[in-house]
């Protein structure tokens, strides 16, 4: 553990020209209906719209004497975060994305002059073909979450939190892959060991939740679901396991109505769209309210990159 928090260490410093120090903003409204002291760590406000900024870019950063393009695969936020970092850093590359992909994603992408292909309905399809291809190309594949370069960079997520509110008393983080609650519990256990790490996941989707259970990785069905950034299956020799065993103290399964709704206080409140994955973080908080009366507690707001059918979505009946 004290190799990864150098690590997350070492990333905040070296990252830190291309990313933005994200605000810690209280939230009124949150405080007023929980009980609980709410904080929001609006990673909706970095520079892609998303954390996945962070991860990419201690990745392609670390690899810059490396000179094979980079491949990766991703619903979205992963790939825009590794489409910033190689147009950064003047890397070349190809983002592979589901046929499904949020379309605010994909254009998103392309914007930043960055090759896109498409394979697979699914981010698991899309993953295993990606994969494939750079080893059969002799390319540099970029996991979204089964890389501790990637984590590290996650991690920064934590410095900043210790560094803006050292008495925090728990963080709320959705869970996908697993890379982001890893990389922030291994650096707020470290700094503080009675910090509580709550793991939130979609109930459609609750593919970590799951595996913990199973005591390994398995594979789980899922049904769609609004928080389509956690969606999607796990890598079976994934890093990020035994972190999410190790540092998390609980997980909550959230309702596609919960997520909405969370969105949507989100929006009426402080005025900000942000994804489905985000939902889940502040419904969760929402949902455990009487377990942290009078606490200290954070949401990660992870991104804000919404397709405008799911825009529509949330702001109906607002």
């Amino acid at each position: 553990m004290t190799q990864l928090t150098d690590k997350i260490e070492k990333a905040e410093k070296v990252i830190r020209p291309f990313i933005r120090e994200t605000p810690l903003e209280y939230s009124y409204s949150l405080s007023a209906d929980t009980g609980c002291e709410v904080y929001l760590k609006l990673e909706n406000f970095q520079i892609t719209g998303s954390f996945k900024a962070r991860g990419s870019m201690n990745k392609i950063l670390s690899l810059k004497e490396d000179k094979r393009k980079i491949i990766t695969a991703s619903t979205g936020n992963h790939g825009l975060g590794v489409a910033n970092a190689l147009k950064a850093t003047g890397k070349e590359g190809t983002i592979f994305l589901p046929t499904k992909a949020s379309v605010a994603k994909v254009e998103a992408i392309k914007q930043r002059g960055i090759s896109v292909e498409f394979h697979g309905e699914s981010g698991e399809v899309t993953e295993t073909y990606a994969r494939k291809f750079a080893k059969e190309t002799n390319q540099i594949y970029v996991s979204p979450y089964n890389d501790e370069d990637v984590i590290a960079g996650q991690g920064t997520i934590g410095v900043e939190l210790y560094r803006q509110l050292p008495e925090l008393d728990a963080i709320f983080v959705s869970i996908g892959g697993g890379g982001l609650i890893a990389g922030i519990a291994a650096y707020l256990k470290s700094a503080n060991p009675n910090i509580k790490i709550i793991g939130c996941l979609p109930a459609n989707a609750p593919v970590m939740y799951e595996c913990i259970k199973a005591g390994k990785v398995i594979d789980v069905p899922e049904q769609p679901t609004l928080s389509d950034g956690t969606a999607g299956g796990i890598d079976h020799d994934t890093i990020t396991f035994e972190l999410c065993r190790d540092l998390i103290d609980d997980y909550i399964l959230i309702s596609e109505d919960e997520i909405l709704a969370a969105m949507r206080v989100v929006l009426k409140h402080h005025h900000q769209v942000i994804e489905g994955s985000a939902g889940v973080a502040v419904a969760a908080v929402i949902k455990l309210k009487e377990k942290f009366q009078g606490k200290k507690v954070a949401a990660v707001i992870c991104g804000s990159n919404v397709s405008e059918a799911v825009l529509k979505k949330v702001v109906c009946d607002v």
